[in-house]
């Protein structure tokens, strides 16, 4: 048996059918996976993400710290609850993860994924060294993900002395109010909050949530609606070994300041100045059949490169797939499906955004 979220019992009354993911038993749908895809992109949906990691960074040198520790420059982040997302890299220029940090007042707070808590924090913890911060961590916290078109004014309807704090918030900016922390961010391309409440509230808002009409969603869906958005899972489409140059994350690294100096700069810039070899594109499939990671991607004339992430997208009615492929890949390709070689349109992901197809 696995770590259990506040939420367990709540899974298991829903008929969640549970899941070992990064150690923790969580529902991978409960009931139809489809049905839950489809409920965050045409009303609401919620999903138990308590298994995330939150770390909270304070102390005079927090920013220098973390502008030392991420790809990306948290002093950009010039209003009180603004996010950005960021790799966090090793000295080879490789991912260890990627996460969001919030601007505080006077401190940061960071959300990193399950399945690496462990590293990240001993990565964090070893790099403190002539900082003044303290670096805490927060299982006390759950958090519930609401998601889709009417996700924000469900949470609103739920907590009427919140909705004001709520309407406020600009995307990826996230506010405190009696404890609980609401962030205009997810991961599914639609508009929504993600919710951090205090463990013994959260199966109440929950609740809350179900009997004004929000579907529980499990990892299934999320996963098929992280997909069609473009988004990155990690430990597929990055890792400790994959530059964030290769991983559609370059926009993700702040070059500026120039004197600015992060973990991993110094072997990016390397990697841009003897020209990067591999790049992130969308496949789109016209016939039958499903995309999956780790199946080759061959571009004729150019070279093998290999899809990350493959699913059927529920949105599209047709299998999609995220691939690392040679920078000289344009808008054709073959993937290798069981031995037999078919042919797949290249695109600039995403492929949905706001429940709309973004390709021709």
């Amino acid at each position: 048996m696995g770590k259990q979220t506040a939420l367990y019992a709540k899974h298991i009354e829903a008929n969640g059918k549970i899941v070992d993911f990064g150690g923790w038993d969580m529902p991978i749908h409960y009931g139809s996976q489809i049905q839950e895809h489809n409920a965050v992109r045409e009303g609401a949906g919620m999903f138990d993400v308590s298994h995330m990691t939150i770390v909270d960074v304070a102390g005079p040198d927090a920013t220098a710290y973390l502008q030392m520790l991420l790809a990306n420059d948290v002093a950009k982040l010039k209003t009180l609850g603004k996010a950005l997302y960021s790799g966090m890299l090793n000295n080879v220029g490789g991912v260890i993860d990627d996460l969001i940090v919030y601007r505080m007042d006077g401190w940061y707070r960071l959300v990193v994924n399950c399945s690496t808590r462990e590293k990240d924090l001993e990565w964090m913890m070893a790099h403190t060294k002539g900082f003044d911060i303290s670096l805490t961590e927060r299982p006390e916290m759950a958090m519930i993900a609401v998601q889709g078109p009417e996700a924000i004014g469900m949470m609103q309807k739920i907590k009427p002395e919140a909705a004001d704090l709520i309407e406020s918030l600009s995307v990826f900016q996230g506010l405190s109010q009696q404890g609980w922390f609401y962030g205009r961010t997810g991961y599914t391309g639609e508009d929504g909050l993600e919710v951090m409440i205090p463990e013994q509230e959260v199966s109440y808002c929950w609740q809350q949530l179900l009997e004004a009409g929000v579907t529980p969603c499990g990892l299934g869906a999320r996963d098929t609606l992280r997909l069609e958005a473009g988004m990155n899972l990690y430990g597929n489409d990055m890792d400790e070994h994959v530059s964030p140059l290769q991983a559609g994350m370059g926009w993700t690294i702040a070059w500026q300041p120039s004197e600015r100096v992060f973990i991993g700069r110094d072997a990016l810039e390397a990697e841009k100045a003897a020209g990067v070899t591999m790049k992130q594109v969308g496949l789109v499939l016209d016939g039958r059949g499903v995309m999956r990671a780790h199946q080759k991607v061959v571009i004729d004339g150019v070279g093998d490169g290999e899809i990350t992430s493959g699913t059927f997208s529920p949105s599209l009615q047709q299998s999609i797939a995220i691939a690392r492929v040679p920078v000289a890949t344009a808008d054709v390709a073959r993937v290798d499906m069981r031995g037999k070689l078919v042919d797949v349109r290249v695109i600039k992901l995403p492929f949905v955004r706001n429940g709309q197809k973004q390709f021709v």
